[in-house]
């Protein structure tokens, strides 16, 4: 009975065992309430990072539409017109693969459209571009 001894011993009313235990007691309390509050604060920040995502694929769906706009094939032929004097080609000018071998015997020619000289530097200018699509201020709940 020496061994249990120390474990019966009293403290202030108390018995040491009890003590201990409710010790533990106490820590386990403080390392899950901490655990909680640091699992609280990372929620937090994935929450916010999953926001800054959303964003950005907005953004990004913007972006693509803007390039969409811009690539239009009307747009860059009025622009090759009017910046490079690049017009499409003639139906005079299409061969069929049978004349190839005569075209290969003479030189080659090309026709290219002069540019006017312009004095106003502002008529260089390129077009004003479009106006640039509202960008959503508020992400739809999930």
């Amino acid at each position: 009975m020496g061994g249990m001894n120390w474990l019966n011993r009293r403290i202030r009313g108390f018995r040491l065992v009890d003590l201990v235990f409710v010790g533990l007691l106490s820590m386990l309390i403080l390392g899950v309430y901490l655990a909680k509050t640091i699992a609280g604060g990372e929620r937090a920040r994935i929450a916010s990072v999953e926001r800054q995502i959303e964003a950005e694929k907005a953004r990004i769906r913007l972006l693509q539409a803007e390039n969409a706009a811009l690539e239009r094939p009307d747009r860059i032929e009025r622009l090759s017109e009017t910046y490079l004097g690049l017009a499409p080609v003639s139906f005079k000018r299409e061969v069929t693969p049978d004349a190839l071998p005569d075209l290969t015997a003479r030189p080659l020619v090309l026709a290219v459209k002069p540019v006017e000289a312009t004095p106003d530097p502002t008529a260089l200018a390129p077009p004003e571009p479009a106006a640039p699509l509202p960008v959503p201020t508020q992400m739809a709940a999930r």
